[in-house]
């Protein structure tokens, strides 16, 4: 074989290789990679959410942000299904607003919010004993989209049916926004 074209295919299989390596992104995890406990203790495996949009909030039972318990309700009772989702974990990570048991959340969230979305136990959203879903939801190295640290009770994230990061709401953001039903419709935002 000519040692030119030996030295054109070495040179032509080196580039290729080198398109590819910055082309490539590296593989991002997405919510179904993850594992958590309800908040009755059981094993949650977030793959089984695939093909849903998903709504993840830390929440809180003596925040001034407390009632928006009842408008997570609303929009689950509205939206939730086959196609979208809601699930609450509850924190004290924020003046110590969450300091029941996951048996007290529990009775007050059927109690005084009727609450039938998917509740999780009690975790850590922020220091040092962040629970590792948060950690991917708020790090922009784990999520492959934002920095989004939580600032207080009642952030949103929503995630994309591919279990993809779609983006963040913070505490202020209304659960009922236009902007979170029209992401939860499909819609352009």
């Amino acid at each position: 074989m000519n040692i030119k074209l030996v030295v054109f295919a070495a040179l032509v299989g080196g580039l290729m290789f080198a398109l590819t390596s910055f082309t490539s992104k590296p593989d991002q995890k997405t919510l179904y990679d993850f594992k958590a406990k309800t908040i009755d203790g059981k094993d949650f495996d977030f793959s089984s959410l695939k093909g849903k949009k998903v709504m993840i909030v830390n929440t809180a039972s003596l925040c001034g942000f407390t009632p928006q318990y009842a408008d997570l309700e609303k929009l689950y009772q509205q939206y939730g299904g086959d196609h979208f989702t809601i699930i609450g974990f509850p924190a004290n990570n924020f003046g110590s607003q969450e300091p029941g048991s996951n048996a007290e959340i529990t009775q007050f969230c059927t109690k005084n919010y009727g609450i039938t979305f998917q509740m999780m136990e009690k975790i850590s959203v922020k220091g040092d004993d962040m629970t590792p879903l948060y950690h991917w939801l708020t790090e922009k190295a784990q999520n492959g989209m934002q920095d989004a640290p939580v600032q207080w009770n009642f952030q949103k994230f929503l995630i994309d049916e591919n279990g993809n990061w779609a983006g963040v709401a913070l505490s202020k953001e209304s659960p009922l926004s236009d902007r979170i039903v029209a992401w939860i419709k499909g819609a352009k935002q």
